[in-house]
């Protein structure tokens, strides 16, 4: 602001502060502006009728309406402006802030109710843009110069806004229950495969040592045969079944881990009782099978 200091009866001195300028009159119409210092003016004739200060100020707007979608909002709006023209600020308006206040409600009534709450939260800047560009077209004409306009909040009704943190939040859950269900299925789907690949290397291992079996069996039968004279392949089964029929008897008694008890015919008919039973069945089993 400016002061004005009287130093005697037949002159007056006025001292502006800097950023400011003072508006001088004389016989109540404009004669000039008086930048920051001190200036003399001519007693009775001039005087100061206003002071103005260059600052850059800052008005905050809020005001409350309605967008597409049927939602109240609450808008606030710091609009940051100063003063170019000194004359035509003092002289075009008497309330420059209510003035800027009801051009900043114009816009924002005119600009959110044509968007959803969605959209409206997702153009603050376009909003900001719209304020700026339309407070700077009519306030030019006032001496105003609109350097920008911010958007610093944007708050829905209490219970729209613990609707959408509820939705929000519920539609987290869903998403974290899909996830987990997910997780969940492909560890089935990995242990499924890994009992598979489990059971064919198993059957695999089966079949390679059953074959091993086979071969040793072969093996032996003919060496047997090639060394023992007037000895047939049958005797040579015979001798090694039991063989195997006294090595299995032999592992379970001294299995420390047994604590079953086996009841087993045993006598000298035992293996060809054994053998007698295991080519029936495997005749039945091809009876079957036909």
């Amino acid at each position: 602001m400016s002061a004005m200091f009287p130093v005697t009866n037949c002159c007056c001195f006025i001292c502006v502060r800097q950023k400011n300028v003072a508006i001088i009159e004389s016989f109540g119409k404009f004669s000039l502006k008086a930048d920051a210092g001190v200036h003399c003016l001519i007693p009775c004739v001039q005087g100061v009728a206003s002071a103005l200060s260059l600052k850059l100020r800052q008005l905050s707007v809020t005001c409350e309406t309605k967008t597409k979608d049927n939602v109240f909002v609450t808008v606030e709006v710091a609009v940051q402006y100063e003063v170019i023209d000194p004359e035509a600020a003092h002289y075009k308006l008497t309330d420059p802030a209510s003035q800027i206040r009801a051009y900043v409600e114009d816009v924002i009534r005119g600009t959110i109710p044509t968007k959803t709450l969605d959209e409206t939260f997702s153009s603050k800047d376009q909003l900001a843009v719209a304020v700026t560009s339309q407070l700077s077209a009519k306030m030019g004409e006032y001496g105003y110069d609109i350097r920008k306009a911010l958007v610093t909040d944007l708050a829905p009704d209490r219970g729209v806004k613990a609707a959408m943190n509820e939705i929000n939040a519920q539609k987290r859950l869903k998403d974290a229950s899909t996830a987990k269900a997910e997780g969940e299925k492909i560890l089935l789907v990995k242990a499924a495969e890994a009992d598979k690949e489990a059971k064919y290397l198993s059957g695999l291992g089966v079949a390679q040592q059953r074959s091993a079996i086979v071969n040793g069996l072969k093996g032996s039968i003919t060496t047997f045969s090639n060394q023992v004279s007037d000895s047939s392949p049958k005797d040579v089964m015979d001798l090694l079944l039991l063989t195997q029929y006294f090595d299995t008897l032999k592992d379970i008694g001294n299995n420390p881990h047994s604590r079953k008890t086996l009841f087993v015919n045993h006598g000298p008919s035992a293996v060809t009782q054994l053998q007698a039973a295991l080519k029936n069945d495997l005749m039945t089993s091809g009876k079957m099978e036909r």
